[in-house]
């Protein structure tokens, strides 16, 4: 856990707004800050493509693995964050918007943004009255406090985050609503109405408003609570419920005839419906949006390498298609928990000996991989600095000599054998697995190949740290995505030790160390923006230093956009497409 009595002062992206502050504009459909755009390259990132306020029509979505999980207690996937606004309502939600607009929250199941009191202690908010489940029963303050306390639990739910396991004021001991069901938690969670809530933390935070956007606070209907098999039928507050859902084979969204359009500003509810297929090959996803009978490959994460020189050498699929830039870092875990890697020298070995290029090559090149990175910041995060630990040559393709040089400082001069893990449906992961595998080879470091299931890869494998040890995964293939654009929201759930749960689900797969932790809380000491900054620079580089991180590439992603979809434009929030806006023609 974090320490008690510090400081989290954070830029707030929320500047002003209250309720409806992110109306859509009616003007040609366009999203809010938007504009209306041809379709030319790049069109999606600064404006609407094809913008339309016709309703009516399906969207067919697909994904190249399963959910990790549909709950919105158990899920930390960024395009599972974009859809699950279809479905729920959480207390605010970055807006549906092109550009910068799109990073802005705004009010959703709230009537406003919350009311720190206390030196921000505490948090006031006021819900929104004629707010309904799917069955008709009114959405109370209780049931958005039942359904963070259930979120808590982390081996019910170990794929979900812990930020509020770890900041707000729990009682001593607590596990939770199903472990602790007859504990009183007003310490943390007050309701003292049907349609106010209360959050108290253990230390003033200045930007809870992140929080309040969370999936976890999406109210849940205790009666209808059931567990972790509550993924299997959602109870609907967004204007979406499901019809159907056949865990790893897909599900579909109809309409919510308890919707209110009355109380949601924020969605035009344009589609009748969702077509969802999941456990579908990556490079048929491609062909099918070429094709035009399927509309998103939802994942997000861009055309693969079959596809890629298709869409860029014809000029009309190009026309067609976004390269936009994220706060997303590819990269690979060193896993100091796994020997030979408790050693820092066979880490840098892996540093020194990496092939960058054909790394880079492997996420998909320029266009559809990203920029070769040196650092964990994207450049986009304040805090991030250009510095390079170990250049891995003039020409990126890695220093032989430095890495031997590594390897017989830690006592390996011949090498070593390990495992490396990658998402098994992700095509890229894989190649950039390979890559690693022939780059390190040169150095006598072989590697064997672990491919694991998408859904459960961080709370049964990767991130279970007794499996890992186990089975001798010394390198984990992992992504991350900032889950608000500034240091904390990028770093601190993938370098504070503190947050690595031996029952699985953790976000932090490798970084190990004190000082890294002592510094996420002098960061969250720190009122001041740039000495704030400066200290999570610092933290990137004590975590570069420990070569516990091996950097791939600072994300781009070339995105297909569909034939057969409205309002089309790029949430710079999740760095893809915004499913909340979309229509059908």
């Amino acid at each position: 856990m974090a320490a008690t009595g510090a400081v989290l002062a954070l830029a707030v992206a929320a500047c002003g707004g209250g309720s409806g502050s992110s109306t859509p504009s009616s003007s040609g459909g366009a999203a809010a800050g938007g504009s209306d755009s041809k379709s030319e390259f790049n069109a999606a990132m600064t404006g609407v493509v094809n913008p339309s306020d016709k309703k009516g029509g399906i969207l067919k979505f697909a994904n190249g693995g399963d959910w990790d999980s549909l709950d919105p207690g158990d899920t930390y996937y960024g395009y599972s964050w974009n859809f699950i606004r279809l479905y729920g309502r959480s207390l605010l939600m970055f807006k549906s918007a092109v550009g910068k607009e799109g990073n802005q929250l705004a009010p959703d199941l709230a009537e406003d943004l919350g009311k720190p009191s206390d030196d921000a202690k505490t948090w006031t908010y006021k819900i929104k009255k004629g707010v309904k489940f799917e069955d008709g029963t009114p959405v109370t303050s209780k049931d958005v406090k039942y359904a963070v306390e259930r979120s808590f639990d982390k081996e019910v739910f170990p794929d979900g985050y812990t930020y509020f396991n770890d900041f707000l004021a729990w009682p001593k001991d607590y596990k939770g609503a199903y472990k602790s069901k007859d504990v009183n938690t007003d310490s943390a969670i007050e309701t003292p109405d049907d349609y106010t809530i209360v959050f108290h933390l253990k230390q003033p935070l200045s930007n809870f408003d992140y929080f309040a956007q969370l999936p976890a606070t999406i109210p849940v209907p205790k009666d209808k609570d059931t567990g972790a098999k509550y993924k299997e039928h959602i109870i609907a507050t967004g204007p979406y419920k499901f019809e159907k859902n056949e865990i790893g084979k897909g599900f579909t969204l109809v309409r919510n005839d308890q919707w209110d359009p009355a109380t949601d500003p924020n969605r035009k509810a344009l589609p009748d419906g969702y077509e969802v297929s999941t456990n579908v090959n990556a490079d048929d996803i491609d062909n099918r949006i070429i094709a035009g009978d399927l509309d998103i490959d939802v994942a997000g994460i861009g055309v693969q390498s079959a596809a890629l020189g298709r869409v860029l050498s014809d000029p009309a699929m190009k026309a067609n298609a976004d390269n936009p830039t994220s706060t997303r870092l590819w990269y690979t875990s060193i896993n100091g928990n796994v020997p030979p890697f408790d050693n820092i020298d066979c880490r840098k070995a892996v540093q020194y000996a990496v092939d960058k290029v054909a790394l880079q090559t492997a996420w998909g090149g320029e266009f559809s991989g990203g920029q070769i990175a040196t650092s964990m910041l994207p450049p986009a995060i304040p805090g991030h600095e250009d510095f390079n630990l170990y250049p891995p040559g003039a020409d990126n393709k890695g220093d032989v000599n430095k890495a031997k040089e590594a390897l017989t400082a830690c006592g390996q001069p011949n090498g070593f054998e390990t495992n490396i893990s990658y998402r098994a449906e992700r095509p890229k992961e894989k190649a950039a697995a390979e890559a690693l595998q022939q780059s390190l080879g040169r150095v006598g470091i072989k590697l064997t190949l672990k491919p694991f299931p998408q859904a459960d890869y961080f709370a049964l494998y990767a991130g279970k740290p007794g499996y890992a040890k186990d089975n001798k995964i010394g390198l984990a293939m992992n992504g991350w995505q900032s889950d608000w654009p500034d240091g904390f929201g990028f770093l601190q759930q993938i370098t504070d030790s503190r947050v690595i749960r031996e029952t699985g689900g953790s976000s932090n797969i490798s970084v190990r160390d004190p000082e890294v932790d002592k510094l996420v809380d002098k960061a969250m000491l720190e009122t001041d923006t740039d000495a704030r900054n400066a200290i999570w620079t610092q933290i990137d580089k004590k975590v570069m230093e420990d070569a516990f991180v091996l950097p791939n590439v600072w994300t781009k992603t070339l995105l297909v956009r569909s034939k057969n979809a409205t309002n089309i434009f790029v949430n710079e929030a999740y760095g893809m497409y915004d499913y909340l806006g979309m229509g059908v023609k």
